[in-house]
């Protein structure tokens, strides 16, 4: 295979018309390689299965429904696959029903017949940046097990800002300092935490988490520091507390900013001199453990207005990592939505594998104000709700949903939303371009003609890309043979 091969979007085209696929070969041109097969079974599927990037289907003859049942059967074939690809069918004008039946059925996008070249090429390009997104989760899952632990990968982010934090993070792991990690709710720190106790030298010890969020002053010092038999009412026996539990390990405070100003005094001790007494007892117990804190409070700010002690601020703040929130990190929701797919659908037995792009679209313009977490939890409902092998855009929570209430609201505006995707995706890559229209069609793989064109039709002007906010995600590369 040549470099340039290597280089372009691999499409696998099913089409018994050699000359139509002829024609749609040469009209992609570069930075696209076909392979073209007038059979399709599982075993010729198997055949390109690791060649291919997005299965082209030829389905101009699925005209009525017996027709657009073996479409349907099609899809299923290859969605059945250990690694199916993105499929993309070629439709008549005679069945309008025919593209939501077969997304229905797990398809990644259709498009009418005769092709728009233009439009054929981003379609493709879409699916090829969900096959590599595919591809690697799968690497990342295959090299944590080939580790014994997932370490990181259970972010699974590979967008610069957490690349810089895993980067930061296995640094600080191997070397016994305390951590305090900052970041709005929600964001992983737990998981970082955890990540970099796996990776230290005190990985074979234990990893004891405490969280002093809402809880009375109380209770907390009695989790920290264990009591002994009679030290309180209902005290019947000693009872270790999770300084002691955490002796030769790794100590997460999570939420530390809501640690008493009391307790923060004792735990400034603790520190110091690494030895505290049970409550109810005057011996001093000796421990070993190193300190993590995860807070989402401004606790320079706290110190600012006396709510946090300046020494204990210091002593924990030896080396800082900020976990940033997933709306400054929106390239990595599709790979961490794939994640928790993956998961949610192995743990309740169901067929889901991918997104439809619209729902793919819907997620990726989210906010998150709840951010991994919230996600995680929209993906795991979107599971239970679905019943075929793709996640479409009605499984999603009305709030994502931008009003859609219903799958027929959905099926009614189905060509509004994919003309707001244009839009949106046109005017994203306008201002990353500096508004210049030779630059944009240059990142989009499109001839000038063909977005001057687009650029008409959705009327889109500079007042209206204006509104538009830039995001912060990842861009890849536009792959063409050269």
């Amino acid at each position: 295979m040549s470099d340039s091969d290597k280089l372009a979007v691999h499409v696998w085209f099913y089409a018994q018309d050699e000359a139509f696929a002829n024609i749609v070969a040469r009209a992609l041109g570069p930075g696209f390689t076909m392979r073209r097969t007038n059979r399709l079974d599982l075993a010729t599927a198997r055949e390109q299965e690791d060649w291919c990037d997005v299965a082209l289907l030829d389905l101009r003859w699925a005209d009525s429904e017996t027709n657009i049942a073996a479409a349907i059967t099609l899809v299923d074939e290859i969605n059945h696959l250990r690694l199916p690809p993105p499929v993309i069918g070629v439709l008549g004008e005679n069945n309008k029903a025919a593209p939501r039946q077969l997304m229905e059925a797990g398809a990644y996008d259709t498009v009418e017949s005769p092709p728009d070249m233009g439009e054929l090429r981003l379609v493709l390009r879409r699916a090829f940046r969900l096959r590599r997104m595919e591809k690697e989760l799968r690497r990342l899952n295959s090299q944590a097990d080939c580790a014994g632990h997932p370490t990181f990968n259970e972010l699974l982010d590979s967008t610069e800002p957490m690349q810089q934090v895993a980067e930061l993070a296995r640094k600080v792991a191997l070397c016994d300092v305390s951590v305090l990690i900052t970041g709005e709710t929600g964001t992983g720190k737990e998981l970082v935490s955890r990540a970099i106790h796996r990776l230290s030298p005190r990985s074979e010890a234990p990893f004891v988490a405490f969280s002093c969020a809402n809880l009375p002053e109380t209770l907390v010092e009695g989790e920290l520091l264990g009591h002994e038999k009679g030290a309180f009412t209902g005290a019947i026996a000693s009872r270790r507390g999770r300084f002691e539990a955490a002796d030769k390990g790794t100590l997460l405070l999570d939420e530390v900013g809501d640690l008493p100003l009391a307790l923060q005094a004792k735990l400034l001790r603790v520190l110091q001199e690494r030895s505290f007494e049970r409550l109810g007892s005057n011996t001093p117990i000796t421990v070993d453990f190193r300190l993590i804190c995860a807070t989402h409070r401004n606790l320079p700010e706290m110190v600012a207005q006396g709510l946090f002690r300046e020494d204990l601020y210091y002593r924990l703040n030896v080396m800082q990592l900020h976990i940033p929130a997933l709306r400054d990190r929106r390239g990595g929701i599709p790979l961490l939505a794939l994640r928790f797919l993956e998961r949610f659908s192995a743990q309740f037995g169901k067929k889901a594998k991918r997104f439809s792009r619209l729902a793919l679209h819907v997620l990726g313009e989210y906010d998150w104000p709840g951010n991994v977490r919230q996600l995680e939890n929209v993906v795991q409902r979107a599971v239970v709700m679905a019943d075929g092998s793709t996640i479409e855009v009605w499984h999603l929570p009305i709030a994502l949903r931008n009003g859609f209430d219903d799958t027929a609201a959905v099926v009614h505006s189905y060509e509004e939303e994919v003309r707001d995707f244009k839009r949106r995706l046109i005017l994203r890559t306008l201002q990353e371009c500096g508004w210049s229209k030779a630059e944009t069609a240059r990142t989009l793989g499109v001839a000038r003609g063909y977005l001057h064109r687009l650029i008409n039709q959705l009327q889109i002007t500079p007042a209206g890309f204006a509104t538009i906010p830039k995001r912060a995600e990842e861009k890849p590369p536009l792959t063409r043979v050269m």
